[in-house]
């Protein structure tokens, strides 16, 4: 076990790394109503800033969603780093909504180099048969990531001087540190290729991946769509129905979604990775009825509750997705087919939300949410049904 331990703890860095850059994705999530008070703009625009966001993943993982199969995991990891404090500087210099667009989408060029290639990484760091492990470390740092960075903000930006300048400050110096850090870890690609060799890609699957995939992209979908409405909407509907203008208590229930999920991914280990996509569908249909409850009759707890079964919905079925789909993966295009799985899961965080933002102003919030909550079921509910009646073995 001693000998290992070197190589745990680089695992274990790396996915440090991996929850920095993330929690700066969610960083400005509880201080958008400062952000619509001072620049005067709708719910809409927050949903489009939002999605902005979203599309900036998608595209790079379309782009050079395989950049790190070729030229290495650690130079696309310590572009991510720079696109991530670009990002923190603008919203630190943000005086209009462009600065807005501008930090929104440069974060999402960040995200979209870490996805597939710090989740590849943090897996190969990992000691020879600690695939399941690593799984979860990676896993637990994108979640987690994205939990912390609300958390953080909300409670900067309630407590502290600052609001809109503190959280940001913060989140450039972690990604100095994790710059530093990730100069120490090794490069895991052995056969290193120059960058004109990365082309974009089209969304495909090698053979052996694509049985698994379905019904691990379905729910990966509804699971990012429960998220981005989360953390998009939310904050708004704690204002304006539940008169609820504390920043802390507005990021701490979108953490609480995101810390659920990771929850839900520890338990893995518990349930099986081949009871996790059904179980974890379970919990996602849970919590959409939980929210739908909450919406309908402006009910704090049924929000909480929706955060924390939701979210431990989530992480089964995304744990279980992600693992799946990994084991049924080539190494050499093992990133790649990691960030297919990631565009999948980031249309659902961006499509969903802004269909909410468009539905608000002519059916209000409530119906909007509730239009949203029946579609993501009617989706749900058929990735159970292909599970239950063509069930994978899971081979990890």
């Amino acid at each position: 076990m001693d000998g290992r331990r070197p190589e745990w703890r680089a695992c274990v860095l790396s996915g440090a790394v991996f929850a920095v850059c993330m929690a700066g994705t969610t960083l400005p999530t509880p201080l958008y109503p400062l952000y619509q008070d001072k620049f005067g703009f709708s719910e809409l625009t927050v949903t489009v800033v939002y999605a902005l966001y979203a599309f900036a993943v998608i595209g790079v993982l379309l782009l050079v969603g395989n950049a790190s199969d070729a030229v290495g995991r650690r130079p696309v990891l310590l572009c991510g780093l720079g696109l991530a404090a670009l990002s923190a500087v603008c919203f630190l210099c943000a005086t209009g909504l462009g600065w807005l667009y501008a930090g929104r989408l440069l974060s999402g060029l960040s995200a979209g180099l870490f996805t597939g290639a710090a989740t590849a990484y943090v897996m190969e760091l990992a000691p020879e048969g600690g695939a399941s492990r690593a799984t979860f470390v990676a896993t637990a740092a994108n979640m987690g990531g994205l939990g912390c960075g609300p958390l953080l903000s909300g409670l900067l930006a309630q407590y502290a001087a600052w609001p809109l300048y503190l959280p940001f400050i913060t989140h450039l110096a972690l990604v100095a540190v994790s710059a530093a850090v990730l100069l120490r870890l090794a490069e895991t690609v052995r056969e290193r290729q120059p960058l004109r060799t990365v082309r974009p890609q089209r969304p495909a699957l090698p053979p052996q991946v694509r049985a698994v995939f379905g019904p691990a992209a379905t729910a990966s979908f509804v699971g990012f769509a429960l998220f981005g409405v989360f953390t998009s909407v939310s904050p708004a509907f704690l204002a304006e129905s539940l008169h609820v203008d504390d920043h802390a208590v507005s990021g701490l229930i979108v953490a609480l979604a995101f810390f659920s999920s990771t929850a839900g991914q520890l338990a893995v280990g518990r349930v099986g990775v081949r009871h996790s996509l059904p179980l974890g569908c379970a919990g996602l249909l849970a919590g959409l009825a939980l929210l739908a409850g909450a919406l309908r009759w402006d009910q704090m707890s049924l929000l909480i509750a929706s955060a924390l079964v939701g979210g431990v919905g989530q992480g089964l079925a995304f744990r279980g997705a992600l693992a799946d789909v990994a084991a049924a993966s080539p190494g050499h295009r093992r990133a790649a087919v990691i960030s297919t799985l990631f565009v999948v899961a980031y249309t659902g965080i961006s499509v969903p939300v802004i269909g909410v933002g468009l539905l608000t102003g002519p059916i209000g919030l409530e119906g909007a949410g509730l239009v949203f909550i029946g579609c993501m079921t009617v989706l749900v509910v058929t990735a159970a049904v292909y599970l239950l009646r063509r069930p994978e073995p899971a081979r990890v």
